[in-house]
């Protein structure tokens, strides 16, 4: 394969006709099709990493870093190695079917979000590299929790229901359940934290010089709305002695689809220019001899 022609299609195509194959589980348990989801998989995984690798190597930039369709990439898959894992862990774990849509949705949203390299802030490389670092760490974490969400509802209305289980499908007690989604939570909201309150930092630092990072930005003004709402169901979760996996789940399932709507969607909308809505997330580019002699001072 000559991986300078890989691009975001490949392994986008691998990775639905993975989420197929995790449909056909549903009808039994079988062998051939497990080892088809671990090579269909592990094929997609590893043209992604290329793709990612590659990219790297273009633009000299770590992909965190190099551009809004870089970081998304990135989050799709952190997804993707979870999956994956699970997956070979437990052969009868039905994790690909709330999993894989998220990841499908994820990577099908950077053919619309900008991919151009974004070198503002470059003096604070290692600070600028620990915010990405956080916010992608702690949207996975969102990511997780709305999925073990919806295994808990799933599962609970089952139970509840009293309806057959397919073959294929298998899925954790609601006791589990409750436990993982809520260290998803827990573990989540202070990474997105940390990342944000560094990313605050590079804004009032980038007002004394010529970077200037507007606070108005719709995309932070979104995302800070979005962390409100899972900073709230974090502090409740603290603060009450009480609660029902049925409710953790329902809050979760709220504020994490609302947070990761919001962050993909404001970065469709600003990426390509289809609202005429101004973000530093997206920059135009520079011509390389201006910006060697901005960074020559």
């Amino acid at each position: 394969m000559n991986f300078s022609r890989i691009g975001v299609g490949c392994f986008l195509a691998t990775y639905a006709v993975v989420f197929c194959l995790e449909w056909l589980r549903l009808a039994g348990r079988s062998q051939i099709n497990r080892a088809l989801i671990l090579l269909g998989g592990g094929i997609g995984l590893a043209t992604h990493t290329a793709y990612l690798v590659i990219r790297s190597n273009t633009t000299q930039q770590l992909p965190l870093l190099s551009s809004s369709q870089d970081w998304l990439l990135v989050l799709a898959w952190l997804a993707v190695v979870s999956y994956m894992f699970l997956t070979a862990l437990d052969r009868d774990l039905a994790v690909g079917i709330f999993l894989l849509p998220i990841v499908l949705v994820l990577t099908s949203s950077t053919y619309f979000v900008s991919d151009t390299t974004n070198r503002r802030l470059d003096s604070l490389y290692g600070w600028k590299m620990l915010h990405a670092a956080l916010l992608v760490l702690g949207m996975l974490g969102v990511l997780v929790g709305f999925v073990l969400s919806m295994m808990y509802l799933v599962q609970q209305r089952r139970l509840k229901h009293h309806h057959l289980t397919p073959t294929g499908l298998g899925l954790p007690n609601l006791e589990k359940l409750a436990r993982l989604n809520r260290w998803a939570i827990m573990i989540a909201v202070p990474l997105l934290t940390g990342g944000m309150g560094i990313g605050v930092g590079l804004g009032l630092y980038a007002k004394s010089n010529q970077e200037s990072i507007p606070f108005n930005d719709p995309v932070i003004i979104g995302s800070t709305i979005g962390w409100l709402f899972m900073f709230a169901l974090f502090v409740w979760l603290m603060t009450t002695p009480r609660t029902t996996g049925r409710q953790v789940a329902s809050l979760t399932l709220w504020a994490a689809g609302f947070l990761m709507f919001t962050l993909i969607g404001l970065q469709v909308a600003t990426g390509k220019k289809i609202f005429e809505l101004k973000t530093w997330h997206v920059q135009a580019p520079v011509p390389q001899h201006l910006w060697l002699a901005r960074h020559a001072r």
